[in-house]
């Protein structure tokens, strides 16, 4: 990493801890990403996701009595860093707390509302980036959210309704499966483990009786010379 870019990553750092959250920071955060060398960019990118993840976590549990506004600022910034430095999987997390909280406020504040299609949107982002489960619960926000609003559109939003319902029991199925093998993964692990457990238990049992009948085959041998050598003595007197 160049002098220029650890000067530029620092500064991001000194932003964040310094809690500002606004387009200011989110270009130091660019200027950071200019690298045209893949390895260091894949480095400075990995470095930042930690930095980001550890800090977000933080803050997030400082604003916790905050407004809603302040809030779904501050979640907003992450959600916008997190997609610089290609997190996918931190920016959904937070894009689906930041829908949740507004689902949550929307009642004593309208303009909070989720729409049906904030919810598609995010649920099919999820879904294509492998996150089954998440996006099954958006597909089903989606349907809650996507209500009819007249009888000349009740047909057209019918057919959405529908088209949500697949996709939801598609993830859905996707989810139950990646479960599936994830059990079975873990079953036939476990089941490795007990094999080798046996044979290596198998392998000691046998070493120890093979090793008992070895003393024990000793023990005859030297009794057999013990009563041998007793004997010689009443062989020769009695010649």
């Amino acid at each position: 990493m160049s002098e220029e870019i650890s000067e530029r990553v620092s500064l991001f750092r000194s932003q964040l801890q310094n809690r500002r959250f606004d387009d200011r920071t989110l270009r130091i955060l660019e200027s950071v990403l200019v690298s045209k060398d893949v390895k260091s960019l894949l480095e400075i990118r990995s470095m930042l996701r930690v930095l980001m993840r550890s800090e977000s976590v933080s803050v997030l549990r400082e604003i916790a009595e905050k407004s809603v506004d302040q809030k779904l600022s501050v979640v907003e910034f992450f959600v916008n860093a997190f997609a610089l430095v290609r997190d996918v999987e931190s920016c959904l997390a937070l894009k689906y707390e930041a829908l949740v909280l507004r689902d949550l406020k929307h009642v004593n504040h309208q303009w909070l509302r989720v729409s049906y299609e904030e919810w598609l949107t995010f649920a099919e982002d999820s879904l294509d980036n492998g996150f089954h489960s998440i996006a099954a619960k958006g597909f089903e926000n989606a349907l809650l959210s996507s209500q009819p609003t007249n009888i000349d559109n009740f047909f057209a939003e019918a057919e959405v309704i529908e088209r949500i319902k697949k996709l939801r029991d598609m993830a859905r199925a996707l989810a139950a499966s990646h479960s599936v093998q994830a059990q079975a993964a873990e079953y036939l692990n476990r089941k490795a483990n007990q094999q080798t457990s046996k044979r290596e238990l198998h392998s000691s049992d046998s070493s120890h009786l093979a090793s008992s009948m070895f003393r024990s085959g000793i023990k005859k041998r030297n009794m057999q010379q013990l009563r041998k050598s007793r004997s010689l003595p009443k062989n020769i007197n009695g010649s």
